[in-house]
């Protein structure tokens, strides 16, 4: 299967009084680039999170954010300062001792001190643990992703390769009446501008262009470099760098096709062909 460097993927899972969220970005990138964003407290789950992706993804530029934002469905529980309590405790017996008549504090006054009442926050061992857990399901969703993607881009260069081989069926019955055409005209040409030049002397000449217009071989050679597309594809895999190759090769040839062209139709199916290959070659960029 052939998949895209291009996917997106967002997973989320409740842990106590927290929610922690994990996204992943991926886009094309000749080798695999990692990037995390998270907040201090979870940063120890990025050397987990870095091993699992590296274990899933070969190319891509991968962007990973893992954040954490209070369960609001889970209500807060209220603690008390233990070692404030006792602060206030000694400090009340020493004042009580010294005037006996003084009041003492009302619980509304603890309640009410700086400090005294708190609330508990996120169990972070808890995030960091399933923070492995949540990056492996945004793993599958960010490959089933790619493969997805992969497959549409696959359908669109198939699409591309058998149009070249359409091009080229069609540019084979042109050629030899095309370059026929070019050698009368290249014969009379050659009359005209050289009175003292021998018939075999024209005729060697013309030979020789005839060698030089001959893309023959550039139609074998375009063949060739479809069939190994399609064989790429059905192959599947880490398959870009292997296509981005053959994008270049059917692109020689199409330019070798168009400096040989002899008449404008050649010269159109040619253009038709490079305007083929770079479609191709732009998709050819975002595969794995």
């Amino acid at each position: 299967m052939i998949h895209s460097m291009t996917g997106y993927a967002v997973c989320a899972r409740e842990a106590g009084r927290a929610r922690l969220n994990l996204e992943l970005k991926s886009v094309n990138s000749r080798f695999l680039d990692l990037g995390f964003r998270m907040a201090e407290e979870l940063r120890l789950a990025e050397p987990a999170l870095r091993e699992a992706i590296t274990a899933r993804l070969s190319r891509g530029k991968v962007e990973c954010r893992l954040y954490w934002q209070a369960n609001a469905a889970v209500p807060a529980e209220i603690t008390l300062n233990p070692a404030l309590i006792d602060q206030l405790t000694t400090a009340q017996a020493l004042i009580r001792d010294r005037f006996s008549d003084a009041a003492p504090l009302s619980v509304g006054e603890i309640l009410r001190w700086p400090g005294m009442l708190g609330e508990s926050g996120p169990d972070f061992d808890s995030l960091l643990a399933s923070a492995g857990e949540l990056v492996k399901q945004a793993l599958d969703d960010l490959v089933a992703s790619r493969a997805r993607e992969g497959e549409k881009l696959a359908a669109m260069i198939l699409e591309r390769v058998q149009a070249i081989r359409a091009l080229v069926a069609k540019a084979e019955p042109i050629l030899p009446a095309a370059v026929a055409e070019y050698q009368e005209k290249l014969t009379t040409r050659l009359r005209e501008a050289v009175a003292t030049l021998d018939e075999d002397r024209i005729r060697q000449e013309v030979s020789l262009f005839a060698q030089r217009a001959d893309v023959v071989e550039e139609f074998s050679r375009l063949r060739a470099h479809c069939d190994e597309v399609e064989r790429v594809l059905k192959v599947g895999g880490q398959a870009g760098k292997r296509l981005d190759f053959l994008m270049q090769e059917l692109n020689r040839e199409a330019n070798t096709m168009a400096s040989k062209a002899v008449s404008g139709a050649l010269s159109s199916i040619a253009l038709e062909m490079k305007l083929l290959i770079e479609q191709m070659r732009e998709q050819v960029q975002n595969i794995e």
